[in-house]
């Protein structure tokens, strides 16, 4: 049995789930998130709880049946929480200013970078800081990989934009001694 997928999903108060035939629906005080159910998974509410079951033990349904506990679990804490991830810019010059919904960076390239921020997702800028947030966690996620790639780190200065808990292992650079 899946270690993640036999632990039941607790649902907190304020947080309502739907179980149709081909779908779950999450609702909670952040908004709405849905998710199609896989062949093989069923889901069942128990008071309080959701318990996300399997058909039978072949490979790729318990493959499927800790994925699919794994993904109800993040609709639900992203309805009653959601999720959030900070970036770093890091370099002379580069900068971060928010233009309406968009983001332009000044990143060292002949051009300004401008960023469209998809519905769902809000960004806040606190100096050279961008915190992504919404309440799916793979849109957020997505969000924040895509803005890193504008200008990933690079390992000898660590001008770029990484992650707030990401660490950039530096490489020392020319020597200048003979071998």
């Amino acid at each position: 049995m899946s270690r993640v997928g036999k632990s039941p999903i607790t649902v907190p108060s304020g947080v309502s789930v739907t179980i149709a035939d081909d779908a779950i629906t999450v609702s909670g005080s952040k908004g709405t998130l849905s998710q199609f159910t896989m062949p093989d998974i069923t889901v069942k509410q128990e008071g309080e709880q959701l318990v996300v079951t399997r058909a039978n033990d072949e490979p790729k349904v318990r493959a499927k049946h800790g994925l699919m506990r794994a993904l109800i679990n993040n609709m639900v804490v992203g309805v009653d929480k959601g999720f959030s991830k900070k970036l770093e810019i890091n370099g002379v010059g580069f900068r971060v200013a928010q233009q309406g919904t968009d983001l332009k960076f000044n990143l060292g390239f002949s051009h300004d970078v401008i960023f469209k921020v998809p519905a769902g997702v809000t960004t806040t800028i606190e100096q050279n800081t961008v915190t992504v947030s919404g309440i799916s966690r793979q849109q957020v996620g997505q969000v924040a990989a895509e803005i890193r790639a504008l200008k990933k780190p690079e390992p000898y200065k660590g001008k770029g934009i990484k992650y707030d808990d990401e660490r950039i292992i530096r490489k020392s650079g020319k020597s200048g001694k003979d071998k």
